[in-house]
């Protein structure tokens, strides 16, 4: 299981550790078969919603020390543009392409949606100032 935050704790436990950090996002991975983490998961289990049993992600990264920030649309159009250049980079990724993945729509029309995004977003703080 994967986690990403801007803030972590000084000391993470022993079935979690730091996958990557770019663009001030910290990739988690977490041993989500970890006895540990299998007895957090039971303590946080609640009813999120009538007939929903789960665990609050904020509930979790709360107790793990993370921060869960209100993050503004420009800074998660940021973010996303990290992220897919990750994929777009990544020896997996590039595997899949090599034996023929083809898909309807590519990496490149993702960030090429982020752009107009963040040009959109751009245009309409100039018009607020």
């Amino acid at each position: 299981m994967k986690l990403y935050t801007r803030t972590i704790a000084e000391t993470l436990p022993d079935w979690t550790n730091i996958a990557t950090q770019s663009a001030g996002l910290f990739e988690i991975e977490i041993n989500d078969e970890h006895p540990s983490f299998q007895s957090l998961l039971e303590e946080l289990t609640t009813e999120i919603e009538p007939g929903t049993i789960g665990v609050k992600a904020r509930d979790l990264c709360s107790r793990l020390g993370f921060e869960m920030s209100n993050l503004n649309l420009s800074q998660l159009v940021e973010i996303a543009q990290s992220l897919i250049s990750l994929i777009a980079s990544h020896p997996d990724y590039k595997q899949l392409l090599s034996e023929g993945y083809t898909p309807d729509l590519n990496i490149a029309d993702a960030q090429t949606a982020l752009t107009y995004l963040q040009w959109e977003l751009d245009r309409n703080q100039q018009d607020s100032v």
